[in-house]
């Protein structure tokens, strides 16, 4: 349903969410509302009504995903109340919350529900009440709301009128309160505007119908970056929405005016219940006039300190789901945390059976912060204490932390520190401790955002440990499984090597093996498992398994790969794989090979020149019960060398495979036929060093002696 076109029945629903919305504000002390509803998209809920605030600053959360990580998103799946007191509630809970609104609020969220009919979610914007849980006569007021909202629109599907939302939320305006005061503040010479809590000018001075260039009859009703455009501007609108969301105020320079520059001002607005106050006066030109500078209205600010904006917690939140290993995360920390809020120093602990143990450093001096490694959760250290208190610890000198705790080891004299927990949900994870070179105060704001943002990196942090754990068991079971030594046969060399990819450190499925077969053959296998960890590992030990039952049976190479292709899907773990078996003779040369889905082996003959082999193949095993994988002959001369390798060695990204195939050929072609350990160190090495997202296998057979 759509207000702008839905007619009686959009009229009467959003009269209906409105009023509800007004009421629980009321019933429990709020300062802003409003109505979630399901839309047509079963996995979308809609703002329907929004009380109390600005809707345009708060676009971004006009729309939820249903299965996305917030507290509207939650009460509605889970059909359960959710109420967070206070910042730390919301940091622990729905740091993905804290990261887009970093400010300190109460919210209270109760599902709309009659029966097993899902409406939406009331919700309710409140003053922060930090260690104060949401009292129960709140909780019973707000479901009292829920229930009253749910009977109406129930009301409505019977009547046969749609109770899904379509569009944009209609936007309550609250009533007006008289002016008050009026000469008083006409006698100001700064500027003097009250605003409802929708942003909408209630009252205006002599000064603000002078620097807004309209009576206030003119003005009253607008909204004030409306009235006032260069007040629109991007940059100020994380100011505004600061001023709503909490009950702190909020300073900061704007020009009036750029092209040709105009005059600087200096903002100052004050929120309260019903609304905010705004001063505007003249202010001298910023030391830094590139763009709107931020002075917080408590703790002393340099001009170099620039607040954390919206940019910097969101693209900190980006950068952390992409990261994988607790290496990654702290270097994400390190590029994104300490520019955004001018630290120079950056240590991260991590709990162990109760101790904490230095995982991350940078800035600090060497060797000074391992005195402090595999610390006690008993030693009072603000790093320590702020994980078991779970509070964050702000110290705007090194005189105030040594006054503290007193005789701890300092770094330097002069600066300023900061000791966040990193607790994921509830779960200590350990502690991040920020440096700064000089003194310096944290407001209210900064304060919010870095224990949010602390809650993201813990999260982070619990994630890349479960990932390092299963990393460590797969690399210990692929360990296992690949060969320690190869055989030894006369006429033929063999040489394996494996490497683990470095983007993320994960373990695949890559597998090499030799195996002596009856009869005086020699069988040279490589395979490929799709996928990574422990499961691709698992697998991959059970195709070398199946691949060394079939080999020592006497199957033929058709046979081999044959039976292990219908085993794969008989276990069926939703995995694929892609191999190359090779049975070769040592004394003649001759050998008969297959190939399912996997690259084409390289072949370096004793004059030098290196080819890729054209062997017939079928397709990847795990597929098709019925596949057939048929037989190519060739002959490997005395002198030649046989190259056998797994896709990680030559694909990169953004590369065509073939590039990276011929690469390989050409450093096959120049590396020496002996010793042949060499040789595979050369190949190995054209995979390089770092920033490798998959990992590599190679096995290489020289054919030594016999009938040329």
């Amino acid at each position: 349903m759509s207000p702008d076109n839905g007619g009686p029945a959009a009229d009467a629903t959003a009269r209906l969410l409105a009023r509800a919305s007004l009421d629980a504000v009321e019933a429990v002390g709020g300062y802003a509302g409003g109505v979630y509803l399901r839309s047509e998209s079963e996995d979308m809920l809609l703002l329907a009504v929004l009380v109390g605030l600005p809707g345009p600053l708060f676009r971004p959360w006009w729309r939820m995903q249903v299965n996305r990580p917030y507290p509207v998103a939650e009460a509605y799946r889970s059909g359960q109340s959710v109420h967070l007191p206070d910042a730390e509630a919301v940091m622990q809970r729905f740091p993905q919350l804290m990261a887009g609104l970093p400010y300190p609020f109460a919210s209270l969220y109760e599902p709309v529900t009659a029966g097993p009919e899902r409406f939406g979610v009331l919700m309710v914007l409140r003053e922060a009440t930090p260690d104060v849980p949401v009292g129960a006569d709140d909780r019973e007021r707000l479901r009292t709301a829920a229930a009253g909202l749910a009977r109406g629109l129930a009301a409505l599907a019977a009547a046969g009128e749609p109770v899904t939302w379509e569009g944009d939320p209609v936007f309550v305006p609250p009533t007006a309160p008289a002016h008050g005061a009026r000469m008083a503040v006409d006698r100001l010479t700064q500027a003097v505007l009250s605003l409802d809590r929708q942003g909408g000018i209630r009252l205006a001075n002599a000064a603000a119908e002078k620097l807004l260039g309209g009576r206030e009859a003119e003005l009253l009703g607008q909204v004030l970056w409306e009235a006032a455009p260069w007040l629109g501007h991007r940059a100020y609108e994380e100011h505004f929405r600061a001023v709503f969301l909490s009950g702190a105020p909020v300073r900061f320079a704007a020009r009036r005016g750029r092209n040709p520059p105009g005059d600087w001002l200096s903002v100052d607005l004050f929120p309260g219940p019903d609304g905010v106050t705004v001063t505007i006066d003249a202010a001298e030109r910023p030391g830094d006039a590139s763009g709107p500078l931020v002075r917080p209205a408590e703790g002393p600010v340099s001009a170099t300190d620039r607040t954390s904006g919206p940019y910097r917690p969101v693209a900190l939140a980006i950068a952390l789901t992409e990261a994988v290993t607790a290496r990654q995360v702290s270097a994400v920390v390190t590029e994104e945390l300490l520019p955004a809020f001018g630290g120079r120093q950056l240590a991260i602990y991590m709990l162990d059976e109760r101790h904490l143990h230095l995982a991350w450093e940078t800035g600090f001096p060497q060797g000074f912060l391992d005195r402090f490694d595999g610390v006690a959760l008993d030693v009072r250290l603000p790093g320590v204490e702020t994980l078991t208190t779970g509070r964050p610890l702000f110290f705007e000198s090194m005189e105030n932390l040594a006054a503290a705790y007193p005789g701890i080891p300092l770094d330097a004299h002069v600066g300023a520190r900061a000791f966040l927990p990193l607790i994921a949900s509830g779960r200590p994870v350990g502690s991040c401790i920020l440096g700064f070179d000089a003194p310096r105060g944290f407001s209210a704001e900064e304060r919010t955002v870095l224990t949010a943002l602390a809650g993201l990196i813990a999260q982070a942090l619990a994630r890349a440990k479960r990932y390092d754990n299963e990393a460590e068991r797969a690399r210990g079971l692929q360990a296992a499984l690949l060969p320690h030594r190869l055989p030894v046969r006369e006429h033929v060399d063999t040489v394996g090597r494996y490497l683990p990819g470095t983007l993320g450190m994960d373990v695949g499925g890559d597998w090499y093996d030799v195996i002596d077969t009856d009869g005086g053959l020699l069988a040279l296998i490589i395979g490929d498992v799709q996928g990574h960890g422990v499961e691709a590992a698992a697998t991959m030990g059970q195709l070398r398994s199946a691949v060394r039952a079939f080999a020592l049976s006497g199957s033929t190479p058709e046979q081999v790969m044959s039976g292990t292709n219908r085993l794969l899907i008989d276990l069926d773990p939703g995995q694929f794989a892609s191999c190359c078996y090779v049975l070769l003779d040592p004394a003649s040369g001759s050998a008969r090979a297959v190939r399912a889905g996997h690259p084409q082996p390289l072949l370096r003959h004793p004059d030098g020149r290196a080819e890729v082999l054209d062997l017939a193949g079928g397709v990847v095993l795990g597929i098709d019960p019925g596949a057939s994988y048929p037989v190519t002959e060739l002959r490997l001369a005395v002198g030649s060398v046989l190259a056998l390798y797994t896709d990680g060695l030559v694909e990169k990204p953004g590369t065509d495979i073939d590039v990276g195939v011929e690469r390989l050929r050409a450093a096959l072609a120049a590396a020496r036929p002996a010793p042949l350990t060499e040789t595979a160190d050369r190949l190995i090495g054209e995979a390089g060093s770092s920033d490798r997202p998959d990992d590599i296998a190679l096995l290489l057979a020289s054919r030594t002696g016999g009938p040329a």
